[in-house]
């Protein structure tokens, strides 16, 4: 994949496509079969300050934290973004989703991981 503005962090996705963060301020989204997809940016209207690690959950949501902001925001495949994480970070950069609704944040500020929960999954 070529093109990227300063490419950063990778997820890949349950479906077989990924996301990318970018040093610009975007993430983009690609299939597959390695063809942008979209980016979060134009499709949500959201405006990210400097988006760092990102993951994708099982159901198909992008998870991206920004640095800058100090959040993580949560991109459904369908609806609004949502913040599910608005405090207690001091630079959040890599990320990762358990299929149990857990968030695992990496706070390269406070030296921690820092896990949250973000969904619960009914059985």
């Amino acid at each position: 994949v070529r093109d990227l503005q300063g490419p950063r962090y990778v997820s890949s996705a349950p479906s077989g496509g990924f996301a990318v963060s970018e040093e610009c301020g975007d993430v983009k989204v690609f299939t597959g079969g390695r063809e942008l997809l979209c980016s979060l940016s134009s499709r949500y209207g959201h405006r990210f300050g400097n988006p760092a690690g990102l993951c994708i959950d099982m159901d198909g949501s992008i998870l991206v934290a920004d640095e800058q902001l100090r959040t993580v925001h949560l991109f459904p495949e369908r609806g609004a973004p949502v913040c599910v994480v608005s405090g207690g970070l001091r630079r959040p950069a890599g990320l990762a989703c358990s299929a149990l609704g857990q968030l695992f944040v990496a706070d390269a500020g406070d030296n921690c991981v820092k896990v949250f929960k973000y969904c619960v999954r009914s059985p």
